[in-house]
């Protein structure tokens, strides 16, 4: 697929579950853009809504297709295979383009390097009044703490001043960095959240009806070695959760749920190279200090009150992978049921 030099053709893929209460801002975010609408395709990949989720979507100019799998990642990997633009840009409901000029600052490095297969944003965009949940995320640069400690977050954080805690090859250009993986690289949590892949190589190197970030990248690097891959200086807000703690926990427990459900449509092994970090994580919730000294040393960095769910978020964290890893161990975990479903 040939890729127009100045401006390449790009299908927003966007999965929805009864998404009425965030997809407005989301869709209104990418029609404000300063780009050629004629060249953005917005295409709605939905898992059954039974809120307002459809009906807004006949508000913009966008094209609808059925989920009959439900989940995020199998919404992704629908739209991929439908797909007919230069690029795919996967953004969740509950993401906001947060500047007019965030699609075009994204394709910079896509389109000055034509090997770099994708590009994401470096970090969660910070609202001073957004939930304190969005806050929480944007100033840690996680949605999942337990990421934080296992060094594979993948957005900018206070804590560390850099958007990973992985070893990587890194090189700094004015607009964004470039990550030169190897099959021997440690893998971030790259994928979500506004990342764009070009279209030919998302198509090339799917395999089955779910597209699971990390291993993406892992089947790439099992068949050429080597990829390029670019952090564009830029953010997205996250409204996640916004001030919700329920809604924290239930994501929590349908990541720790989904990771023992969807373990053989997986090909990266998450449950098998996660011994070490599981153990750190243990320790830094279960000996309480180093959660309470992240918390304050965050907040003395940038002073906000949201520093201050981060013990909370650890403990539903440690309790929902805990429970459900007991559950899977005994032959008791079941699938979650999808169905009452929403953001």
């Amino acid at each position: 697929m040939a890729v127009s030099s100045k401006f390449p053709s790009v299908t927003f893929i966007i999965p929805t579950l009864n998404s009425g209460s965030v997809l407005i801002d989301c869709l209104q975010s990418i029609v404000d853009q300063k780009y050629p609408q004629n060249k953005i395709t917005i295409l709605i990949v939905d898992g059954g809504s039974t809120d307002s989720t459809l009906k807004i979507t006949n508000i913009y100019r966008t094209q609808v297709i059925h989920n009959p799998l439900k989940t995020g990642e199998s919404a992704k990997a629908f739209g991929i295979k439908k797909a007919t633009t230069d690029f795919v840009a996967l953004v969740d409901s509950d993401n906001i383009l947060p500047d007019t000029d965030w699609l075009s600052k994204m394709l910079i490095p896509l389109i000055s390097s034509p090997n770099t297969i994708g590009a994401e944003p470096w970090s969660y965009t910070y609202r001073p009044k957004g939930g304190f949940i969005e806050r929480y995320s944007a100033l840690t640069g996680v949605n999942d703490p337990y990421t934080l400690i296992a060094k594979n977050y993948d957005r900018q954080s206070l804590l560390s001043n850099t958007w990973t805690g992985l070893n990587l090859n890194i090189v700094d250009h004015q607009y964004y960095q470039l990550i030169r993986f190897n099959s021997t690289s440690p893998l971030p949590t790259i994928g979500a959240n506004g990342t764009i892949y070009r279209s030919s190589i998302a198509k090339k190197y799917l395999s089955g009806d779910y597209f699971f970030d990390i291993d993406f990248l892992s089947t790439i690097l099992t068949k050429k070695k080597t990829l390029k891959f670019a952090k564009v200086k830029v953010g997205i807000i996250h409204t996640y959760c916004e001030s919700s703690i329920s809604k924290f926990n239930r994501k929590q427990l349908r990541r720790a749920v989904d990771l023992y459900t969807y373990r053989h449509d997986r090909t990266y092994p998450l449950t098998q190279n996660n011994l070490m970090p599981t153990i750190r994580f243990c320790l830094y919730v279960v000996t309480i200090f180093p959660m309470i000294y992240d918390t304050f040393r965050g907040f003395i960095k940038k002073p906000d009150p949201a520093w201050f769910f981060h013990p909370l978020a650890c403990l539903i964290t440690l309790y929902n992978y805990g429970t459900q890893t007991i559950k899977f161990k005994l032959g008791l975990l079941k699938p979650l049921d999808r169905k009452q479903w929403h953001q």
